[in-house]
C-alpha cells in the first residue's frame, strides 16, 4: 500500500455571494463564519478556490498540487487529456439559495476555451432540501425563440420566457451547457460540475449588491450559447442498476463529462467497488452516516460530506452505519 494513495477529504472553501444564507449550518450542522454562505466548494481544483486535503500524507496540499504529484494514479486513464491540461476534471459544491440566483447559462468547452480561456460548464444538481412549492428556473418556456427572448430583454419581460420546474428533496436536475437556469429561494443542492467558473448572467432580478451596484450581465455571450431547443425540460428519472440486500443502486446522470449515481443503503449494509486505474471516484453522503473501508484506515462519511478516491486505490467498501443515501460520481468510458 502506497502512503500517497488513500481516500482524500478536503477543507471546504466558502463563498459569500449575496443570494446565500445559513442553511448549511441549520440543516447539516456545518460550522460557518458569521454572515452569508452561498457556496461551499467541497472538492475543487479550480485556480479560483482550490481545496486543501485535511488529513493524511497530503494534508495541507491543494488538489492541483496532489494531481501534479500523482498524475494518472489520481485521475485515471480516462482523464489523460485533462491531466495534460493540468486540470482536475470535476468540481463539487454545495449551494444554499436563500434568495433567487441570477438567471444564467454556461458555455460549451469550445466556446469557453475561445472566449474565456476556461473549460465549459455542464453540471447536475442533486436537491438536498426544498421548501414546499419550490420551483427552479430550468430551460425556456413553450414558444420561446431567440427573437422573443431578445424582445423580452429589451422590454423587461424576461421572466415570461422562463420555464419553472417543481423540485423536492431527492430530485436530480441535469444542466448541460446552453441550458438557461437558476436555483430559487428555499433550495439547497449538491452540484457536480465541470471544473470551470464560466458563467454568463442573463438577468438578475434588478437587484444590487451590498456595495449598491448592479452586477454585470453578459447578454451577447449568453445569446451566443443558449440552446434554444431546451424548451420545458423535465427532471432526470433514475435508472435502476442493482437492488437487493438492503441496497438500491440507480444511475441519475450519464453524460460525456461525468456519471452520477445514487446508492441507498439500509443500516449495516454495504456497497463494494474498486478503483482499477480507469477513473477516480467521488463519494458523497447526502443523508445518514457511512464509512469508506479500504486497505487503510476507514474514512467516516457523515451527511453532507464528500471524499475523493484515487483511480489506483483498489478495492473499497462503503458501509452504512445508519440508513444512508450516497452519491457516486466518476468519469465514464
Amino acid at each position: 500500500m502506497q502512503k500517497e494513495i488513500y481516500p482524500l477529504t478536503f477543507e471546504p472553501v466558502l463563498r459569500d455571494y449575496l443570494w446565500g444564507g445559513r442553511n448549511l449550518e441549520t440543516l447539516f450542522g456545518r460550522r460557518l463564519p458569521p454572515g452569508i454562505t452561498a457556496e461551499s466548494w467541497e472538492i475543487s481544483g479550480h485556480p479560483t478556490a482550490p481545496t486543501r486535503v485535511d488529513s493524511g500524507f497530503w494534508e495541507g496540499h491543494t488538489l492541483p498540487e496532489v494531481m501534479a504529484n500523482l498524475g494518472e494514479a489520481l485521475v485515471g486513464a480516462r482523464s489523460r487529456m485533462m491531466l495534460r491540461m493540468g486540470r482536475f476534471p470535476l468540481l463539487v459544491k454545495l449551494l444554499d439559495a436563500n434568495h433567487d440566483l441570477s438567471v444564467q447559462v454556461h458555455p460549451s468547452d469550445d466556446y469557453a476555451l475561445r472566449h474565456e480561456g476556461d473549460l465549459g460548464k455542464t453540471e447536475a444538481w442533486y436537491i438536498l432540501h426544498a421548501v414546499p412549492g419550490a420551483r427552479i428556473i430550468y430551460g425556456l418556456a413553450e414558444g420561446v425563440t431567440r427573437e422573443t427572448f431578445i424582445h423580452a430583454l429589451r422590454n423587461g419581460t424576461v421572466e415570461s420566457q422562463l420555464h419553472r420546474l417543481p423540485v423536492k428533496e431527492g430530485d436530480t436536475v441535469f444542466v448541460p451547457a446552453g441550458m438557461v437556469h437558476a436555483l430559487t429561494a428555499g433550495v439547497v443542492a449538491a452540484e457536480i460540475q465541470q471544473n470551470s467558473d464560466a458563467t454568463y448572467r442573463v438577468y438578475d432580478w434588478g437587484r444590487v449588491s451590498t456595495n449598491g451596484e448592479t452586477r454585470p450581465l453578459h447578454i451577447e455571450k449568453a445569446l451566443d450559447v443558449i440552446d434554444w431547443s431546451r424548451v420545458a425540460p423535465g427532471k432526470e428519472e433514475p435508472v435502476l442498476l442493482a437492488q437487493g440486500g438492503g441496497m438500491l443502486h440507480t444511475r441519475l446522470v450519464a453524460c460525456d463529462k461525468f456519471v452520477m449515481e445514487c446508492v441507498a443503503l439500509e443500516a449495516g449494509t454495504t456497497f463494494r467497488g474498486a478503483c482499477t486505474g480507469e477513473t477516480f471516484e467521488i463519494w458523497g453522503c447526502v443523508s445518514g452516516r457511512a464509512s469508506i473501508l479500504w486497505a487503510g484506515e476507514a474514512v467516516p462519511l457523515p451527511a453532507v460530506r464528500f471524499a475523493l478516491l484515487p483511480a489506483t486505490l483498489g478495492q473499497y467498501t462503503v458501509q452504512a452505519a445508519q440508513k444512508s443515501r450516497l452519491l457516486r460520481v466518476y468519469v465514464g468510458e
